[in-house]
């Protein structure tokens, strides 16, 4: 099993920054990646961001493209999520993802372990 803790929400101004982190334990051997999902009110979760824990490659979402950037710290077996330039629609919970196969991957149903999710706010 793994096991995944988020921190660093909250709220923010638009334009704003936010940095998110994730926390990694158990079997984190097991996995490939790690990923980063958000869901708003009403809305179905959505990608955002998704990096490899040997190489470092990511691959994000284009409405995140630019703002966000994921990053990786082996050592602690920790993901970041920067978030820059915030607006109103990022507004969700964003929720860490663990993922054990090798490639990058997009969709909900790849990622074997989640976190509990963390409240970003983004008022306008």
């Amino acid at each position: 099993q793994v096991q995944l803790v988020e921190s660093g929400g909250g709220l923010v101004q638009a334009g704003g920054s936010l940095r998110l982190s994730c926390a990694a334990s158990g079997r984190t051997f097991s996995t490939a990646g790690m990923g980063w999902f958000r869901q708003a009110p009403g809305k179905e979760r959505e990608f955002v961001a998704t990096i490899r824990w040997s190489t470092g490659s990511t691959y994000y979402a284009d409405s995140v493209k630019g703002r966000f950037t994921i990053s990786r710290d082996n050592a602690k077996n920790t993901v970041d999520l920067q978030m820059n330039s915030l607006k109103a629609e990022d507004t969700a919970v964003y929720y860490c993802a663990a993922v054990p196969g090798l490639g990058v991957f997009v969709r909900e149903s790849d990622y074997a372990y989640w976190g509990q999710g963390t409240q970003v706010t983004v008022s306008s």
